[in-house]
């Protein structure tokens, strides 16, 4: 895990070009700090922040070149020795043990497609000193960052916006349109968009070429490129099993010790106990954060089931922030993920990384990805009970609806809710659907309250597409952003065992019963773990999430400063709206909480560009 940053300019000195590439490396050296490096030649500066993870002897240091060839590297390759072997197999030899020489000799080898063959989480760049082409990529979900910024013959990259600003092509002219998208539907991210007009992101899954001036892009997986297909859902469920446990075995192979992050929901639970229980790891430290004040909310009984079952095996740890905390961090914090707080829950995971870097520890492992794959939000329930209908498994429907209602122990009003959003689900396809979130999902403030919403979605059927779309636009790309920038303030390498795309592709193939039955969520990973979970998680029903006190709590304490303004600096707000709304909010009513954060966090990020 790492800190990358290049650019191709012809139109700077050697001199002025040093400079910015070593400005650059700064400006990210908390990603890396174990080796920074720099290399120039042709028009092409590189500069690589190491977080020594693999083969930490100076060999793995980059940039790393073989031949014509030279990469910056940020993220891992899971599978590298098998890669290797593979490799060697075809006459190849390795000068290294690392990850990031089997990325170089797969590329010589293979080309752009070598990344087919990774299992992993990964942006890098290539640059070949023959042909003049920087080869760029980025991986299948996102897990790892990668900007840029091209403009004619010139083209800059990094792993952190923070580094772009420290060039002479930045401009910090905002993009309206994703502030609007930012605030009404949390996105920090819309595919490339970011909220600079000039920085693009690389894509999920999106290879890039840069070469004479022009970019080509390709895309080469999506969730839907493949279908597994078993016998019966005993084989399905060990098919999962399996995969789960590969995954987790690939996910700790480390040169240093490993930790995680244990919530007391079943993602995080599903880790701690499944390499425990399989023998993966003899032992592992976990961490727990938790509030505790009046009306908070504490999953420690919880993690608790989990540690108790393991009591010889993990070492807990919990953390309790107060609000003097968060207020006296909340700059860094923004600073540190360049863009937006959208929510107060990345302020828990900034303090739990925060809390871990503490015992030295340089890998986490975090449960994020499997509500966005296998139905584990509630709101899953609205497409699939228009699937059902779509179906004509009427029998099925009424079976579920009525689990959901005993087991959530839903009002009349929730009741109704429901229907009329399952019916809504039933009508539109995605794309539309978050439309008109935009549209009335929360109070629009905007003068302008259309927006266009190009999903680029394939799944047929409406409870995959739901799925796809948090994959690929709305929840999946907001949580890895954070997970990526809150362990990495602190030169943590953070790993996501469920986002090994070979489950991701068995999940998509399964049939809907094996995501959400009999009002349990995530069926099949249940099932497929339940010999390793404590009883408490496995029957669990609610989904808290990464909950905080914050778009209450602190917004009407420690941080009331943030909404003592009239959002000026907003573009195309209705100021008489947002007025209006935010006195509410500090009258007591809590209605538009959510809005009310985006807003004073949008303002607080403005003002500081």
């Amino acid at each position: 895990m790492c800190g990358i940053n290049g650019f191709l300019d012809p139109t700077v000195s050697n001199k002025i070009g040093m400079e910015m590439i070593k400005n650059m490396a700064n400006a990210t050296s908390h990603r890396g700090p174990d080796n920074t490096s720099f290399l120039q030649f042709n028009d092409c500066y590189l500069a690589h922040n190491r977080l020594s993870i693999i083969d930490l002897s100076s060999d793995g240091n980059q940039p790393m070149q073989s031949k014509n060839l030279t990469i910056v590297f940020n993220g891992e390759i899971y599978n590298y020795k098998e890669i290797r072997l593979e490799l060697q197999e075809k006459g190849y030899k390795f000068n290294t043990k690392s990850d990031t020489e089997v990325i170089l000799v797969a590329y010589r080898e293979w080309g752009d497609l070598c990344v087919l063959k990774f299992v992993g989480m990964w942006a890098f760049a290539i640059y070949n000193s023959d042909t003049k082409n920087l080869f760029c990529s980025r991986d299948r979900f996102g897990i790892k960052p990668f900007y840029y910024i091209h403009e004619g013959n010139m083209f800059y990259f990094s792993s952190e916006v923070k580094a772009l600003k420290k060039t002479k092509i930045f401009s910090n002219d905002l993009n309206e349109t994703q502030i609007r998208k930012a605030i009404q539907l949390g996105w920090i991210h819309d595919d490339e968009r970011t909220m600079f007009e000039k920085v693009k992101q690389l894509g999920q899954a999106t290879n890039l070429n840069f070469s004479n001036e022009r970019i080509i892009k390709t895309k080469y997986w999506s969730v839907t490129d493949k279908k597994i297909k078993a016998d019966n859902s005993e084989n399905l469920v060990h098919l999962f099993k399996e995969q789960l446990l590969s995954s987790f075995k690939f996910h700790v192979r480390s040169d240093v010790p490993i930790a995680a992050t244990l919530s007391g929901g079943i993602d995080s639970s599903s880790i701690v106990s499944g390499i425990i229980h399989q023998n993966i790891l003899e032992k592992i430290e976990t961490f727990t954060i938790y509030y505790d004040g009046k009306g908070d909310i504490d999953e420690r009984p919880f993690a608790k089931s989990v540690i108790e079952k393991y009591k010889d095996q993990i070492l807990p740890h919990f953390l309790n922030p107060n609000e003097t905390d968060v207020a006296e961090h909340l700059n860094k914090i923004t600073y540190q993920n360049d863009f937006p707080l959208l929510g107060s829950s990345p302020i828990s995971q900034y303090f739990i990384m925060k809390e871990i870097a503490k015992f030295g520890i340089k890998v986490i492992l975090s449960g994020q990805g499997a509500d966005d794959y296998l139905g584990g939000y509630m709101h899953s329930y609205y497409r699939l009970y228009a699937q059902l209908i779509s179906d004509y498994k009427f029998g099925k429907l009424i079976n579920e609806a009525n689990h959901h209602s005993k087991y959530q122990n839903l009002n009349f009003k929730q009741k109704v809710q429901i229907c009329l959003k399952s019916s809504a689900s039933l009508l539109f396809d995605e794309t539309k659907l978050l439309e008109t979130e935009f549209k009335y999902g929360l109070t629009n403030v905007f003068l302008d309250k259309e927006i266009n919403i190009r999903g680029n979605l394939s799944s047929m059927n409406r409870f995959d597409q739901f799925h796809e779309a948090l994959i690929k636009m709305s929840s999946l790309p907001n949580l890895l952003h954070y997970e990526d920038r809150n362990s990495m303030a602190f030169s943590i390498e953070s790993r996501v065992p469920f986002l090994d795309h070979r489950i991701v592709e068995l999940a998509f193939s399964l049939p809907l019963h094996y995501k959400i039955k009999n009002g349990y969520t995530k069926w099949i990973l249940r099932e497929a773990m339940k010999e390793s979970l404590p009883e408490k998680i496995f029957l669990r029903k609610d989904k808290i999430g990464f909950v905080t006190p914050g778009e209450v709590k602190w917004l009407r304490n420690e941080l009331k400063y943030l909404v003592d303004t009239n959002f000026n600096d907003i573009p195309n707000l209705n100021s008489n709206k947002a007025k209006k709304i935010t006195k509410s909010f500090m009258d007591g009513d809590n209605s538009n909480n959510k809005l009310i954060w985006r807003l004073a966090n949008m303002q607080k990020w403005i003002k500081e560009q």
